[in-house]
């Protein structure tokens, strides 16, 4: 996308109008014979020569075309009154319409080069000055397999007005063959001042000889077309012919003929520049889409999780009788030895009754001794032969001797009221599941910070807006409770997919149940601490989320509570968790085109605002978890370095699911820094 981008910003580099960059400029170098000379410029035997344009002859020249619109009209005119001209195209703009270049040519007239990009060449490097004449001459070999000989300069005018920054550049082009055309009388069609007015700028004075300058591009040339015919029938009434540079100058054939290596390399920038104008359209309508849904998304965010917290903080909200029943807690544990004291003595300090099964699967660093050391009252050690996290935890559930299970993971610490609020909404019996306010626990770190914006914004905000939809995609595998008759329902949990959690969760309510969010119900999870350990955890998450969304793919088509999360739900997950974040660096990218090709005030400014809208959302979501502020100042560092990988992980697990590609558990590396900053 950005080298699609990066050429069609380069081929769309806009033309200015016909001024110098610099006026009254010194003129000491250039020689006096070329300031009073003709408007014909050549080098042979390396020697400068200028030649006028013979008496009672007009040389009709255009620049900055071709366009698509206007120069097949003004070839309509010429052909009209079988009149030749010479057109001074832009490299861009035949490499964009090579059909109108082959149109020129086979109308009778000839082309000559104006720059790929209508740049004052004057200002330029010698490099810069070889790379404008270079792409130009490739330009005309893809589009009509000709290059040619003639050549004139952005922002020329009369010869006296060469100075002495733009004649070595007339000199080096003049020694390598080129003539260079500049203009007698300027029709300045540009200004659009009325057809009278173009047609007496164009005029020449007696009966001298012309070159005139016309515009077949770079606005609106309906002006310059009347007035071209009317400007054909006064010369003609006054005895003028009509000729093209060439012609005039008695020059061969302008037109060479381009064969092997430069016609291919010509044909593959038209080719090239076929696929970026064919592929722009389709990114600025993803920008749009994308832009429609980052700011809908959080305009939607804000209402929902609003409307979500007032409900549900407000004094006579309850979800029934208060739940005080006992708990089974089911831990999962691989190699957690770093980890699992912290997680289990919190457990211990629970203010709700309890009990605790650790199912190790399969660890080989000590864990499941590790807990039975601990003595813990109410904890059962399960040990089964490693077979993945969704295996352990319905061997949890086949041990559990409660109605009410609790999910957690190994690295997680639960405060001592986390349980008996996380299991209150299962008063209600349309409840089956509740998803807890998992929290980044060692956020001291510059991507741990990050991720407890993340957190914050991204998936606890998210929670409040899908809970009032009825349409929580995921229960965060860190604090998660279950009706055990609604995990029977779904047969447990899946083994799959990667994301069990989500699995479950989406199963869940195409049975008919609700899930719902405990936002006071607060777990402390430890966040990968690398780069490399959150590529791996990411990576995992959004392949599994796509396993998850395909596995129940047909709920899109059911009727009843499957129906509705189909029809409610997936879209919304696949438009906020995949399609979004997927076409997100448009927003990005489209900040740096516009900064180098168009307005860099207003493309910084645009960004500015996409940035502020997540601020204000981030605000929002960080008041109502009454987080610390101070955190908002990594936010614009997030949306520069931690953002782009999290597309760069998208991307990823995109290809692996489109490939059919399979992925395993990757154990991430764990230093149980979490649970000893709560136990202190």
């Amino acid at each position: 996308m950005a080298g699609v981008m990066l050429f069609s910003g380069y081929l769309h580099a806009e033309l200015g109008d016909d001024t110098r960059v610099r006026e009254n400029a010194p003129s000491g170098h250039v020689p006096k014979k070329v300031l009073n000379g003709g408007s014909m410029l050549s080098f042979p035997d390396g020697k400068a020569r200028s030649r006028p344009v013979p008496r009672r002859t007009v040389a009709l020249t255009f620049d900055d075309g071709p366009d698509p619109r206007w120069t097949p009209r003004i070839l309509a005119v010429l052909e009209k009154y079988d009149v030749p001209a010479t057109f001074f195209v832009v490299g861009s703009m035949t490499a964009r319409y090579p059909d109108t270049v082959r149109e020129i040519i086979d109308g009778g007239n000839e082309v000559g080069v104006h720059t790929f990009t209508h740049v004052d060449l004057s200002y330029q490097s010698p490099q810069r000055v070889e790379r404008e004449m270079a792409q130009t001459q490739l330009a005309l070999a893809g589009a009509a397999g000709v290059n040619t000989s003639l050549f004139r300069a952005p922002y020329s005018s009369t010869p006296d007005a060469v100075d002495d920054y733009s004649w070595p550049v007339y000199r080096r082009l003049g020694t390598r063959g080129y003539t260079t055309a500049f203009v007698d009388t300027d029709s300045e069609d540009w200004r659009n001042p009325g057809v009278s007015k173009i047609v007496e700028n164009a005029t020449p004075e007696g009966t001298k000889g012309t070159s005139v300058l016309f515009h077949d591009s770079g606005g609106d040339r309906s002006q310059t077309v009347t007035a071209l015919a009317a400007y054909i029938e006064k010369m003609k009434a006054r005895g003028y012919t009509f000729t093209t540079v060439s012609d005039a100058m008695r020059l061969p054939d302008a037109h060479q003929p381009v064969s092997g290596t430069s016609l291919v390399q010509g044909r593959t920038l038209v080719a090239a520049t076929a696929v970026a104008e064919f592929t722009m359209p389709g990114l600025v309508v993803g920008l749009t889409v994308v832009g429609v849904a980052v700011l809908g998304r959080s305009a939607l965010m804000l209402v929902l999780a609003r409307r979500h917290h007032r409900q549900r903080n407000s004094r006579g909200f309850r979800w029934g009788p208060e739940v005080v029943e006992p708990v089974s807690v089911i831990v999962p544990a691989y190699n957690e030895k770093e980890c699992i004291a912290g997680t289990v003595t919190s457990l211990a300090r629970s203010t709700h009754p309890i009990e605790i099964i650790v199912v190790d699967d399969g660890s080989t660093d000590g864990t499941p001794d590790l807990v039975e050391s601990l003595g813990l009252r109410n904890l059962r050690v399960v040990r089964q032969e490693n077979a993945g996290k969704a295996a352990a935890l319905n061997t949890g559930i086949a041990h559990a001797r409660w109605g009410i299970i609790v999910m957690m993971d190994g690295d997680t610490v639960f405060e001592p009221d986390t349980i008996h609020t996380l299991v209150q909404p299962l008063a209600d019996p349309s409840v089956g599941a509740v998803a807890g306010n998992a929290k980044v626990g060692n956020r001291k770190t510059l991507i741990g910070a990050w991720q407890h914006i993340e957190y914050v914004m991204g998936f606890n905000l998210d929670r409040r807006m899908y809970d009032l939809l009825r349409c929580m995609p995921t229960i965060p595998g860190a604090v998660g409770a279950f009706r055990r008759e609604a995990l029977a329902h779904t047969g447990g949990m899946s083994e799959g997919t990667l994301a069990e959690d989500t699995d479950v969760t989406i199963a869940l309510q195409r049975r008919g149940w609700r899930v719902v969010y405990a936002e006071h119900a607060v777990a402390w999870t430890e966040a990968p601490g690398s780069m490399r350990q959150l590529w791996r955890q990411r990576y995992r998450w959004s392949y599994g989320t796509m396993q998850a969304l395909w596995k129940h793919r047909r709920s899109v088509l059911d009727r009843g509570p499957s129906g509705r999360f189909g029809r409610v739900g997936m879209p919304l997950v696949v438009l906020f968790q995949i399609l979004t974040p997927l076409l997100a660096p448009l927003i990005d990218l489209f900040t740096l085109y516009a900064a180098v090709f168009i307005d860099p005030v207003k493309s910084l400014a645009a960004w500015g605002l996409v940035l502020a809208v997540q601020l204000v959302s981030t605000a929002y979501a960080f008041r109502l978890d009454r987080e610390q502020y101070r955190y908002l100042l990594m936010l614009p560092l997030q949306q520069l370095v931690y953002r782009q990988l999290m597309y760069l992980v998208l991307i990823h697990s995109c290809v692996t699911a489109a490939t059919g590609g399979r992925m395993r558990w990757q154990k991430l590396k764990r230093t149980g820094e979490v649970g000893a900053l709560r136990a202190g």
